[in-house]
């Protein structure tokens, strides 16, 4: 069998560049070399394309040391439109190398930039194959006021919430500390546009808003303000196949000593916090988990994965958090747990994520 090239994008411009560039190591580490040829693509913090080397214990998770894409003076060149889809370098002297013909990118970015539906667009400007979310529910996923308002159209609940920008705070102040009021206790502060936790606080009176806006407001001009909701926290991996939408089996974050799932939590294997899957549910539970994971993701228009994170009350009731279209997918993350749970190793899943691309 031939083999199909493809091009490993991370990195990136967002506050989410070292864990994009850690779960690149995984995903170097774990892709079918038998079935594919890979050229490493590195974006720097600056927006640099690279050519990183396919090195997975570059990029290790450690949270002494996160990995970064660094700037090695090498330029790459995306193929033009409706010409053939080789991919080439500029070497830092200045030199032009073909690193031969691509079939798909697999963009592992976060974030601004990466999972907001902008590089989606350039690569469909393109006409170049891509794994993952499209244009519509990337943005859609990106931007937590608007992935609500989709979700409450489609009759999937959602926690209340308030959306604040950086202006009208400035002139409404009091009308909307009213409102945020009106909303009660514990209360989370997040920036609309920002992902893995960065810039979130949880309010547990309200003298703590200001602060928990500021932080918020050092991440996006756009900022959402919520009621805590009070349940177990629910993640199930969504999956855009041959077979159709499919969901794993569900997973669980259990917070042992943490106030809520924060970055370190996330992604440094802190104290305080496991990553449980599968959840011990019952068939019911765990039946209407898995509709209601892909009713979301349909309802956003969903390509390619998500994982849609959602609170079980202890009235039963299933409460949407968000959906992420390019979950983390590093050794410690729900989204190759829950899969692997379901019977689907990490190398398994990062084919049925390039065979989706290229289908398309």
């Amino acid at each position: 069998m031939d083999k199909q090239t493809v091009a490993v994008l991370f990195g990136g411009r967002s506050s989410e560049h070292s864990i994009s560039s850690a779960t690149a190591g995984g995903v170097l580490g774990a892709i079918d070399r038998d079935r594919y040829e890979v050229i490493p693509v590195g974006i720097t913090r600056e927006g640099a394309f690279v050519l990183e080397d396919d090195d997975p214990a570059k990029f290790p998770l450690d949270a002494a040391h996160l990995p970064e894409v660094v700037d090695n003076g090498t330029r790459v060149l995306w193929p033009e439109p409706g010409g053939d889809r080789t991919l080439r370098v500029v070497r830092a002297d200045g030199s032009v190398e073909g690193l031969g013909e691509i079939d798909v990118v697999l963009p592992i970015l976060h974030g601004p930039h990466g999972e907001d539906g902008t590089i989606q667009g350039y690569f469909d400007t393109l006409e170049v194959p891509y794994a993952g979310g499209g244009i519509l529910d990337s943005a859609l996923c990106m931007d937590k006021h608007f992935m609500k308002v989709v979700l409450q159209s489609a009759g999937i609940s959602v926690a209340p919430w308030v959306t604040i920008r950086r202006g009208q705070w400035t002139t409404s102040s009091e009308t909307l500390r009213a409102e945020i009021a009106d909303l009660g206790l514990p209360l989370f502060v997040k920036p609309a546009r920002a992902g893995s936790s960065v810039g979130v606080s949880k309010v547990d009176d309200l003298s703590e808003l200001d602060a928990a806006l500021a932080i918020a407001f050092a991440e996006d001009d756009k900022v959402l303000v919520e009621t805590g909701v009070t349940g177990r926290e629910i993640e199930v991996a969504i999956l855009d196949s041959a077979e159709g939408v499919r969901a794993s089996l569900p997973g669980e974050i259990v917070l042992t000593s943490r106030a809520f799932y924060d970055f370190e939590g996330k992604y440094l294997g802190g104290d305080g916090v496991d990553v449980v899957c599968p959840a011990a549910l019952t068939d019911a539970e765990v039946a209407a988990i898995q509709d209601v994971g892909v009713r979301a993701f349909e309802a956003m228009d969903g390509r390619g994965l998500a994982r849609v994170d959602m609170f079980l009350t202890t009235d039963g009731d299933l409460i949407v958090n968000e959906l992420n279209t390019m979950p983390g997918f590093t050794p410690i993350s729900m989204f190759p747990k829950c899969w692997i749970a379901s019977g689907l190793s990490y190398g398994d899943l990062i084919t049925e994520l390039v065979e989706a691309a290229l289908r398309r």
